[in-house]
């Protein structure tokens, strides 16, 4: 007679494994094969004016591959954002000549609407991957990659700034490499804002999937299977029900990375918080419970520290430190080189004025010129009002979630939801609204502008607001502060950085925003704003590119001087006078 004996407890303790190990070594052997099966699809071969492979079914059945799809080219754009963000932003950070150049770059490349990126790149992608449908795919990820990326770059770049000053001390007196130097006192100091901006650059990507999966090349237009291309293809069919299918789908997927993703990166991101008292309750994460009660990743960790630590003295031997410079102010640049930066821009301007003189006489004349000026102060009269009701209103709620872990818990996953869901899936239904009341798109327009980019203000003051040490806020409470002498004297010197990171760009994705919302349709019809949006929209219907070259350019006027006017000269004021 066989016996069966069923392992103690003592004898699962000792086992190299648990159950936490053997759920996440499944979970991520499911993504593996998910993502290789879903990647798999865009290699297939395809060659302009060939029809595509996949034409768009309204069928519920594909909508978990249509989103699945689209999740994926989301998160390949966010990997290729975070390269772009800590290279571009350290060096802009660290290097007064290279800052002169890439963050005036940056306002440019930040201002350029994304469908102006996706008609210039479009030819690119596809001589480069001749032959496949790659070419379209990688159009696609670049365009969601230009609506994600200059966010994240200017909150980085913005944190690197504003490192409090006795770290910069510390650094110095411990003579730490640049290396150590990023790694001990940088990367920790932007970890919060920046993984609130990565967050709300994710949603803010889901915005612009529609218009990033509907490509036009030759003349023909082209629908890359997914989640934005389904709903395209609903609005252009009035299938009411494809609609709801498709926002219900967008949401289950919005809480699911909700929970594997930003939750664990909210709640692992609270160890970087400048604290000198411990703090009161934090975030957590079931997800990232899980992995800490699994022995493989420390078990993993373990096996590639001698990897790890011999590219640690690598790099700390190859940055050398140069502390005397670390606490000090940054140098001026000479004044021959203020010469030769200065001359070479004079120049660059003058040849530019030249060619857009020719540009303007032979292809639209000017009165077209003065008529997209006009609307584009239309459109920034409505951004303007757009940034102030947003502040207005998301600034208090923003620092009460920040001060507040329970009502965080609360109000964070909700705003979390409606940051991430695309605002523009609910476009149709504004539209029947306004169709119904007779309300005027000029109006509507500030709504659907809001509605994706409110959440810059909002996400940017939850992070300002939970980097402001609790003991300073208790000291606060201790001497009584309360009302407008609090803000004055804590809140709004503690957020002001990070709301002047969530204005410029709340600012750039209002802008980038009107392009689909002062164009608006419902089947056969369609409603149309004043605005310089319109303008860009209505050309990029027709295929004029003089007027869409006009209307990208115009934008990047308004946009270019308004950050250097106003928002730059906030940004010294934060750096100057709001550091704490």
């Amino acid at each position: 007679m066989i016996r069966l004996t069923f392992p103690t407890r003592e004898t699962l303790r000792r086992l190299p494994f648990t159950a936490a190990d053997v759920a996440i070594t499944i979970g991520a052997l499911a993504l593996i094969v998910l993502i290789a099966y879903v990647g798999s699809t865009a290699l297939v071969p395809f060659q302009p004016p060939d029809v595509l492979p996949e034409p768009i079914s309204l069928d519920i059945v594909h909508l978990p591959y249509y989103l699945a799809r689209s999740t994926l080219r989301m998160f390949i754009a966010l990997f290729f954002s975070l390269l772009f963000t800590f290279t571009y932003g350290y060096v802009a950070a660290h290097s007064p000549r290279a800052e002169r150049v890439l963050i005036p770059l940056l306002d440019v490349l930040q201002s350029v609407p994304v469908l102006g990126f996706l008609s210039v790149t479009i030819a690119f992608f596809i001589a480069l991957f001749r032959g496949s449908l790659l070419g379209l795919e990688a159009a696609s990820i670049f365009a969601i990659f230009t609506s994600q990326v200059w966010n994240m770059t200017f909150s980085f770049y913005h944190s690197l700034r504003t490192i409090p000053r006795e770290q910069q001390e510390m650094a110095r007196m411990f003579r730490l490499s640049r290396w150590q130097y990023f790694t001990k006192v940088e990367a920790p100091n932007s970890m919060i804002g920046l993984t609130w901006n990565t967050m709300m650059s994710f949603g803010g990507g889901w915005f612009f999937v529609a218009a990033s999966e509907a490509i036009s090349v030759l003349n023909q237009d082209y629908r890359l299977p997914g989640i934005g291309a389904y709903v395209t293809e609903a609005v252009d069919q009035q299938n009411v029900g494809a609609l709801i299918a498709a926002i219900v789908a967008m949401a289950i997927m919005i809480v699911l990375v909700d929970q594997l993703v930003w939750r664990p990166l909210i709640a692992w991101s609270q160890k970087f918080r400048n604290e000198q008292s411990e703090a009161g309750e934090t975030p957590t994460s079931w997800l990232l419970n899980l992995w800490r009660a699994a022995r493989l990743p420390s078990l993993i960790g373990e096996a590639l520290r001698p990897a790890s630590e011999f590219v640690n003295r690598a790099l700390s031997g190859t940055l050398a430190p140069k502390p005397a410079q670390m606490a000090k102010p940054r140098a001026a640049a000479p004044a021959w080189m203020d010469w030769i930066y200065n001359g070479l821009l004079i120049a660059l301007l003058v040849a530019g004025a030249v060619v857009l003189i020719r540009f303007i006489l032979s292809e639209v004349g000017l009165p077209e010129v003065v008529n997209t000026f006009v609307l584009g102060l239309i459109t920034m009269a409505r951004v303007a009002a757009l940034t102030a009701i947003g502040t207005l209103i998301w600034a208090p709620i923003g620092v009460a979630v920040g001060f507040n872990p329970r009502l965080a818990r609360l109000i964070q996953p909700l705003a979390q939801f409606m940051s991430a869901f695309p605002a523009n899936f609910l476009f149709p239904f504004v539209t029947v609204a306004l169709i119904a009341t007779g309300i005027s798109l000029n109006v509507g327009s500030i709504l659907l502008m809001s509605l994706g980019a409110q959440w810059y203000i909002l996400f940017n003051v939850i992070a300002g607001a939970q980097t402001i040490p609790s003991d300073l806020r208790e000291m606060a409470a201790n001497m009584g502060l309360c009302g407008w002498k609090l803000w004055r004297r804590l809140i709004i010197p503690g957020i002001f950085s990070a709301w002047v990171t969530g204005g410029i760009t709340a600012s750039g994705g209002a802008w980038n925003a009107s392009i689909v919302a002062e164009v608006v349709s419902w089947g056969d019809t369609t409603l149309t704003a004043t605005g310089l949006g319109a303008y860009i929209a209505n050309a990029t219907a027709v295929g004029d590119w003089p007027r869409i070259a006009l209307g990208v350019g115009m934008m990047a006027l308004f946009v270019v001087a308004l950050n250097r006017l106003f928002w730059r000269r906030l940004y010294v004021l934060a750096e100057s006078k709001y550091v704490l």
